[in-house]
């Protein structure tokens, strides 16, 4: 008659020993189970998401993106695994897609509750929903390309504007010549930090030296060939030589770049190009008039006919 009370004996304490053993063995930091986590830090209500990865202020070494008020306000908050059971209840939706946690180990998804501080009675109240959390933080892949971007743009192979004269590769001392560039908007794929990064880089201004001293620029003006019949009118870059010689006209055209990440949006990139053109030869000469009195219709062999 006393093997049941011994058999209910072993079944009680079978539990007891097992759980003793499962506690032991417990990781750290602990795993969510979907039971409430008490947050000793007041949480900003108004919106829990923010561009920086901060640690918890529960001690539970997790990461993630939200703010991290003073504790004197009004509120504290819990977090619960998103999709897990609050109560018998109220059971949680979940939308496919919508918890995927992978910027890092140990990413699991939490909805967050809050609820007035004590002595007021405890009623939680949703606050947001699918929230990653991580075991460690994780690396902030953008904000490390930005630091990146402007030192992989000047290394980008831009192609130098192309730079002409009218008239050209001989002009007269006191005329004006007019000079022109020809800059594209070029772009390029690259891989960086194991990312898909598109750079766009557009001409945006000029620096033209004439190579007699004179400079000017940076302007927006990359000039434009003339028609033939108006060589030798003034335009916003040309130039007046006053002594003659050779002389290499020396162009820097400065780009502006954008990029983009994986398809994302536009994003711009600090500081500029700034990319040489081939020097450009220009021999400069004066001219001399002379008077004839000769007639060439009727001397049509005279000096100067």
């Amino acid at each position: 008659m006393n093997f049941p009370n011994r058999r209910t004996v072993a079944v009680f304490l079978a539990p007891i020993l097992i759980s003793y053993t499962l506690l032991a063995a417990a990781p750290t930091p602990a795993e969510p189970t979907g039971n409430v986590d008490e947050v000793t830090n007041n949480w900003n209500p108004n919106g829990l998401t923010t561009d920086a990865w901060n640690p918890m202020g529960n001690e539970s070494g997790y990461w993630t993106k939200a703010n991290l008020p003073s504790a004197d306000g009004p509120f504290v908050y819990k977090y619960v695994l998103a999709c897990s059971e609050i109560s018998a209840a109220n059971v949680k939706s979940c939308t496919v897609g919508e918890h995927q946690c992978t910027a890092a180990k140990g990413g699991q998804s939490v909805d967050w509750y809050r609820s007035l501080k004590p002595p007021n009675p405890q009623v939680w109240t949703l606050a947001a929903r699918a929230t990653c959390i991580y075991a460690e933080k994780p690396r902030d892949i953008l904000a490390e390309i930005a630091a990146q971007i402007a030192h992989e743009f000047q290394k980008s192979p831009i192609q130098p504007a192309t730079v002409g004269s009218q008239p050209g590769p001989h002009t007269l001392r006191g005329q004006e010549t007019n000079f022109y560039a020809d800059a594209t908007v070029q772009e390029f794929n690259i891989t960086l930090l194991g990312q898909k990064v598109h750079i766009t880089a557009t001409p945006a201004t000029y620096t033209w030296n004439y190579g007699d001293g004179t400079l000017w620029g940076p302007t927006i003006s990359a000039g434009a060939p003339l028609p033939d019949e108006r060589i030798g009118e003034q335009t916003k870059t040309s130039h007046i030589y006053t002594a003659t010689g050779k002389y290499a006209i020396n162009l820097t055209t400065h780009f502006n770049g954008t990029y983009t990440v994986n398809g994302g949006p536009n994003l711009p990139i600090p500081g500029q190009g700034n990319i040489a053109s081939n020097p450009l030869g220009l021999t400069v000469w004066r001219a001399v008039t002379h008077n004839y009195a000769d007639n060439c219709n009727e001397n049509p062999n005279g000096v100067g006919c």
